[in-house]
C-alpha cells in the first residue's frame, strides 16, 4: 500500500479541525444526496472511472457508494476526523475496496505515479493552497492519468462575482470551514499544467434562486503523459 506517514511530508495527521462544521456539513450533504441531485452528480463525476484512484477530501464518504466495480482500489484522503470517521464507515459498505486515510491536500502522504486517477469534489473550494494541492495530484497521478472534477466557484453576473468575493473577505470561510465562493477550478486546473477534457457548468441547486455556491463544474482531465515532477 503505497501511504506514508501525513507526518513524513511534515503535516500533522490532523491539519484540518472543524468538528462544528463536520457535523453539519455531513447531515446537510446526505440531505442533498436527493434533494438537490448530488446523487445523480456523482455518478455522472465516477462513471466509468478505472483502476487505482486517489480520493482528496473525501469528506463522509458519499462518493464511495457510486465507485464503479472496475475500480480495484480507493485511497481516500480526509484531514478532518469527524468527516473521516464517518468515512471509514461509509468504506466498509462500499462495493470497492475503500482505504481512508488522513493527510492534507498539499502533502499527500502517498508515493509519486501510484494512480490511474484522481477525484476532487467539492474540495479545491476549502484547500489552503489550491496550486500546491493540484501540484500533489500531478505527483501522485501517472502520466495521462485523469483527474475527474465537481467543484464550485466562480459564476454568475458582475454583481454576483462582487458579491462572493466579499463574502470570501470576510465571514464565509470562517463559518463554513475554509470553503471559498470565487475561486475558478478550471483556471486554476489549466494553470497546474493539466490537460482539460469535456467539462460544463451546472448551477446546485438546478432549479430555484441561485446562490454565491450554486456554480459548480463538472468534468474531466488529464496529466500529460510524457511529463516528469
Amino acid at each position: 500500500m503505497p501511504l506514508r506517514s501525513a507526518r513524513s511530508r511534515g503535516v500533522p495527521p490532523d491539519a484540518v479541525h472543524h468538528p462544528v462544521f463536520a457535523r453539519y456539513y455531513a447531515r446537510i450533504s446526505v440531505t442533498a444526496e436527493t434533494r438537490m441531485g448530488m446523487g445523480r452528480v456523482r455518478e455522472r463525476l465516477l462513471t466509468g472511472l478505472s483502476g487505482r484512484v486517489i480520493e482528496i477530501g473525501a469528506g463522509n464518504g458519499l462518493n464511495f457508494a457510486h465507485y464503479p466495480g472496475t475500480v480495484s482500489e480507493v485511497v481516500a484522503i480526509e484531514p478532518e476526523r469527524v468527516l473521516r470517521q464517518l468515512a471509514v464507515e461509509a468504506a466498509l459498505r462500499a462495493e470497492v475496496p475503500v482505504d481512508v486515510a488522513p493527510g492534507a491536500a498539499e502533502a499527500l502522504p502517498v508515493k509519486s505515479e501510484a494512480f490511474d486517477a484522481a477525484v476532487v469534489s467539492l474540495v479545491l473550494c476549502s484547500v489552503r493552497d489550491v496550486q500546491r494541492t493540484l501540484g500533489e495530484l500531478r505527483r501522485v497521478l501517472r502520466p495521462g492519468g485523469e483527474v475527474r472534477f465537481f467543484e464550485h466557484g466562480r459564476g454568475g453576473g458582475r454583481m454576483m462575482t462582487l458579491t462572493q468575493r466579499a463574502l470570501d473577505r470576510t465571514v464565509w470561510p470562517r463559518l463554513t470551514g475554509g470553503c471559498h465562493v470565487s475561486r475558478d477550478p478550471v483556471a486554476a486546473l489549466r494553470t497546474a499544467g493539466f490537460t482539460l477534457g469535456p467539462y460544463r457548468r451546472v448551477l446546485m441547486p438546478e432549479k430555484g434562486p441561485a446562490l454565491p455556491t450554486s456554480y459548480c463544474v463538472l468534468g474531466t482531465a488529464w496529466r500529460p503523459p510524457g511529463t516528469d515532477e
